[in-house]
């Protein structure tokens, strides 16, 4: 959601703002906008590299890929519009709206999503389909929530990356459930 702050009520904003520990800077997490949904499923707002650009990691001395998210950066989605007509066309919003849903290629995404980062797009997209994508958002940035610091924590590696930054330092290729 983008919250224009005239006119906003401020109960509104409460639960998508955290103070960055030892600054008096506010950041904005941005997990529970919609646009950040991919047509697979994704969250991308829990991406790491969605992460690293949310957070400028580069400016922290991270080499890191950016991703700005399938939707707001211009394009369908990366990885399914190569592979699906209607979906590269616009056709649909989500995979869940083809005819030929679950194609073979979100099969072969979710599987490699479930093993990998226990996400599955075919459930998401499933519950998109039934309780609608502002439910799914709130999901989200409850299942995504720090306990720590309340910011975002990635669903590639597990790391929240406004309290996690020295556990990334010390292992750029970590992955979920790794020290």
């Amino acid at each position: 959601m983008q919250f224009n702050l005239f006119g906003t009520d401020i109960d509104q904003l409460l639960p998508n703002l955290f103070q960055l520990p030892g600054t008096p800077y506010t950041v904005v997490v941005e997990t529970t906008e919609q646009d950040l949904i991919a047509p697979c499923g994704m969250n991308c707002g829990v991406c790491e590299q969605y992460l690293a650009k949310a957070h400028n990691l580069r400016d922290k001395g991270f080499h890191v890929q950016y991703c700005p998210g399938c939707l707001p950066s211009g394009e369908c989605c990366p990885v399914m519009g190569k592979q699906c007509e209607r979906l590269g066309k616009g056709l649909v919003r989500f995979c869940y709206e083809c005819r030929d849903y679950p194609c073979r290629s979100l099969k072969a995404l979710d599987k490699r999503c479930r093993s990998r980062f226990q996400i599955s797009q075919i459930e998401n997209l499933e519950f998109i389909k039934t309780y609608g994508i502002a439910s799914f958002a709130e999901k989200e940035a409850t299942r995504w929530r720090c306990p720590e610091c309340g910011g975002v924590v990635s669903c590639h590696n597990g790391l929240c990356f406004v309290c996690d930054l020295d556990k990334l330092r010390r292992n750029r290729r970590c992955r979920r459930g790794e020290q």
